[in-house]
């Protein structure tokens, strides 16, 4: 259950509206998802979450997939469900196969693992490396 109450796009007014017709558009068709309903609560926090995330988001220097995949492998390390699964279906949707989640579930894996065992030594950067 969210913290606070979801705006549903037929009682968005105003900015709100205009945003949740952007995201539609720029989605496709897409219905708007529950974390934009939740932002809404805030025009000024949705509008600027709406835009960075577009831009980011945007083909780049990294394939579409990939950025999926890392906001994938992010939102596991974070704990958060809502993004995990979200950004997995978008990564399929995408193109991403089970195979390639799975290799990127492996890799934030052994990242996570590995990184906790530096700390934990306290293993200082290599000279090469700085």
């Amino acid at each position: 259950m969210a913290t606070v109450k979801l705006i549903e796009p037929e009682n968005a007014k105003g900015k709100v509206k205009e945003i949740f017709d952007d995201i539609s558009k720029t989605r496709g068709g897409d219905k708007v998802n529950n974390i934009w309903k939740a932002l809404a609560n805030d025009p000024d926090l949705l509008d600027a979450t709406w835009n960075r995330i577009k831009k980011v988001m945007a083909p780049g220097a990294l394939d579409s997939v990939t950025k999926e995949l890392i906001y994938v492998a992010v939102s596991m390390t974070n704990s958060c469900e809502y993004c995990t699964k979200s950004h997995t279906a978008a990564a399929k949707k995408k193109g991403a196969t089970e195979d390639m989640i799975k290799e990127m579930i492996d890799v934030m894996g052994i990242a996570n693992q590995n990184n906790k065992l530096v700390e934990a030594y306290g293993v200082e950067v290599d000279e090469i490396y700085k």
